[in-house]
């Protein structure tokens, strides 16, 4: 599922229950453009719209193709630990009234898959899991009552179960 999310206070607007919420892979905020991105985009569109003239950029066995590649890229054990120990500890953190599902893990998995072949490489590496956490993992949680009266938000929540969980490979500090 792809959407736009318009911000909560404009009218007619609901926030999504967290059943619809854990089926988006991840949330990415783009924020506004520059000013010569947002003239670019005016420009682009004097005459006709650009989606009158988007075409076919793969084919389906490509794209099937691209798929299997991520699914072979490889994961070691201690990373995948890494990743499902990131995601338990949303689901006992003070701070958060609901932690990441198992759907959650299985995002941050197959994301860190697809990250590790976009980078290049055949192996997925703890920072891949780091890099995505937050897009793939911060829309999921609710923050506890106690949190939102901090001002604390998941994303906040995310970086810090990252700062925490061991990663292999690392030495302690």
């Amino acid at each position: 599922v792809m959407a736009t999310e318009n911000p909560i206070e404009y009218e007619g607007t609901f926030p999504l229950p967290e059943s619809q919420l854990d089926r988006f892979f991840m949330r990415i905020t783009l924020g506004y453009a520059d000013r010569e991105a947002e003239l670019a985009i005016i420009d682009s569109q004097l005459h006709s719209h650009p989606i009158d003239e988007v075409g076919q950029v793969i084919s389906a066995a490509e794209l099937e193709a691209a798929q299997a590649a991520v699914r072979n890229v490889y994961v070691d054990a201690r990373v995948r630990e890494y990743l499902v120990d990131v995601v338990r500890n949303t689901r006992s953190h003070p701070d958060l009234y609901l932690g990441g599902s198992t759907r959650a893990a299985l995002a941050l998995f197959r994301g860190a898959q697809a990250l590790a072949e976009l980078r290049g490489r055949d192996y997925v590496v703890p920072d891949d899991v780091k890099y995505l956490a937050e897009p793939v993992l911060a829309h999921r949680l609710i923050t506890s009552p106690a949190a939102r009266i901090r001002n604390l938000d998941t994303r906040t929540t995310v970086a810090e179960i990252l700062d925490t969980v061991a990663v292999p490979g690392a030495s302690a500090a």
